[in-house]
């Protein structure tokens, strides 16, 4: 049987930042178990998309989350990304 998880990389990745604004692509790499080239194509996706944004400080970035974002989903498009991330990371409030 194949191993299959209801939350997407994407998803886990920005449970990651939204758990820790400056978390490495490295750190990220590691707790969502993918490679550091499959975190970066996901940061970009997330950026290109409005989910977050990024900002350079020296070497490290900081991340943050765009709450008022709709959820990409026929099903959940009306609920905004910070909804769901308040479900999942329940110390989280709705206005990161």
């Amino acid at each position: 049987m194949t191993e299959w998880t209801f939350l997407t990389n994407h998803a886990h990745v920005l449970l990651c930042i939204t758990e820790d604004h400056d978390i490495r692509l490295r750190d990220l790499a590691e707790r969502v178990s993918i490679s550091e080239r499959a975190v970066k194509r996901i940061v970009a996706d997330l950026e290109r998309t409005g989910y977050i944004s990024r900002q350079r400080f020296g070497r490290r970035n900081r991340y943050e989350i765009h709450t008022d974002q709709p959820i990409r989903s026929p099903l959940a498009r009306t609920l905004e990304i910070g909804a769901l991330l308040s479900l999942l990371v329940p110390f989280v409030s709705p206005t990161i």
